[in-house]
């Protein structure tokens, strides 16, 4: 009979994890998904864009958002259930029926496990898909200038880094200003700054240029390479055309570039083998420039160099089951491929100084450069810098790759993390109640998201190994979860008294303590 009570346990701690997971995923999206909507809603709707190209931009940020509060909706949910058997004597029945800690963990943890596979599926194939199409959609967004609603007391840049325009009062029906300042810097050798009365604006039918007729006003002209001569002119009517505006939305069809945080992991370890072949590249260009130049001056015959091998490294296992899965999943598309020779073959390794080879091709290997027979020290020195950037360009392409995959792995697993951080703190503090939850889950995550972004920044700028730099926060908190789990699973211990007072007993009572004895070894 031991078997169907603990099957039942299991399944009963499951069902009253769901409702609160799924209203804590409710809510910390909803909440931060309105957070967005706010700070970008104005900048949106003075565009003059459509209403479902707004509804795109903040459908396509909430991938993003559910990547960051998923990990926080689980530790919610461990907090609140768990804080709830305890306050209702629930952990005290099941340990007076046998039934440890550690079978209680195991439920919540194969649950978690489950929820951290889903959200690397996510992190990995659904969230580059949205990031991409948020990037494109927002470029596209910026062409679009909103040269109709100009913005009064507001320099207004009409074309980009080019064209500037400043009006105390405009008005939209008329399409009048008054008090009219210009700064045209199309001209890099030039700066004009034209300054009217007044003035009208026009359009052409399409939209693309901008008429403006001004009045009564003056023109202030100096060229960057003369300094010292200023022109300054009156007119009384100054028409400028400004072409290249645009004011109409067109949407890019297909965009190929995908920066890191549009990457599955699988193209972000091809990049990184790349950069990998590239740093071992530059270090055999090195050494055979240093043995080349030291046989030389010890007049010795040169020596050819074996070939560069540029074969990519293998991938790894997550990808190559996904590959394999994917042969599975479609094999006819797979089928197509190698019948129709329409569609170009894979890309295989690049060669030594060309586009990618196709796949099965050996690329040939890069001929020697014969050695010059006097080399000055300046050039050795110029020589010498140029293979330290290629090398140093090479490991911060490959680390701003490593430190994006790591991040992927490691948001995921924190809902395993937090489960195990989860479950201690609401058994040992059951009466905090959902003040404890909130409280709790908020400190938390800051300090997880602060861990991230500096974390990082250090891999990107090879500080910090990618792995350490992504994976620190969750290793910290997986050890304060052992001694937290230990505690709780002794034999003998209650799950009642917790509550904020003795919460924080247990993270600064030692401080008192410290006085005492310190006050006590001095008297």
């Amino acid at each position: 009979m031991a078997r169907p009570i603990v099957r039942i346990l299991s399944r009963y701690i499951l069902r009253q994890h769901i409702p609160p997971l799924g209203y804590a995923l409710a809510a910390l999206t909803f909440a931060m998904l309105v957070n967005q909507v706010a700070k970008q809603f104005g900048n949106f709707v003075g565009k003059g864009l459509p209403w479902g190209i707004v509804f795109e931009v903040f459908a396509l940020s909430i991938p993003f958002i559910v990547a960051m509060t998923l990990p926080m909706a689980v530790l919610v949910a461990v907090l609140y259930t768990f804080s709830h058997f305890a306050a209702d004597n629930e952990i005290t029945a099941m340990k007076a029926s046998g039934i440890s800690v550690g079978r209680l963990l195991l439920p919540v943890v194969g649950g978690a496990t489950l929820v951290a596979l889903v959200a690397l599926f996510w992190n990995d194939q659904i969230l580059p898909r949205s990031n991409h199409a948020l990037r494109t959609l927002l470029v596209d967004i910026q062409r679009k200038k909103p040269t109709f609603q100009l913005k009064e007391q507001v320099i207004n840049e009409v074309v980009t880094k080019q064209f500037f325009l400043r009006a105390a009062r405009i008005d939209p029906a008329a399409n009048t200003l008054s008090d009219v300042t210009i700064y045209d810097l199309e001209d890099p050798d030039r700066r004009r700054i034209i300054m009217a009365d007044s003035g009208r604006m026009a359009y052409t039918p399409g939209g693309t240029d901008l008429y403006l007729t001004l009045r009564d006003g003056e023109v202030h002209e100096f060229k960057r390479s003369d300094p010292q001569h200023f022109n300054r002119t009156f007119y009384s009517v100054n028409r400028i055309k400004v072409a290249g505006v645009s004011n109409t939305f067109t949407q890019t069809e297909n965009d190929t570039y995908r920066g890191d945080r549009e990457m599955t992991i699988c193209a972000m370890e091809e990049v990184v083998a790349r950069a990998r072949r590239d740093m071992d590249r530059t270090q055999r260009d090195a050494l055979v420039g240093v043995n080349g130049e030291m046989r030389r001056l010890l007049k010795l015959a040169s020596v050819p160099a074996a070939p560069f091998d540029t074969t990519l490294a293998q991938p790894s296992l997550y990808c190559r089951a996904l590959s394999g899965l994917q042969r599975i999943v479609t094999p006819t598309a797979a089928q197509a491929q190698g019948v129709h020779q329409t569609t170009p073959p894979p890309a295989g390794p690049r060669g030594p100084r060309g586009p990618p080879l196709p796949a099965g091709v050996p690329p040939r290997p890069v001929p020697e450069r014969p050695t010059a027979t006097a080399v000055p020290y300046s050039v050795q020195q110029m020589a010498l810098t140029a293979y330290e950037q290629q090398l140093r360009g090479a490991r911060m392409r490959a680390a701003t790759y490593e430190v994006e995959i790591q991040k992927k792995l490691a948001i995921s697993a924190a809902c395993i993390i937090f489960a195990l951080l989860g479950v201690p703190l609401a058994i040992r503090f059951p009466r905090g109640g959902v003040g404890l939850v909130i409280g709790t889950s908020l400190a938390v995550f800051s300090i997880y998201y602060v861990g991230l972004i500096v974390g990082e920044e250090f891999g990107d700028r090879l500080i910090v190994p990618p792995f350490f730099a992504m994976w620190t926060a969750n290793l910290l908190f997986l050890i304060l979860s052992i001694p937290l789990l230990w505690t709780v699973g002794r034999a003998g211990s209650s799950a009642h008294g917790g509550d904020w007072q003795d919460m924080k007993r247990a993270l600064v009572g030692w401080l008192p303590r410290m006085r005492n004895a310190e006050v006590g070894m001095r008297n």
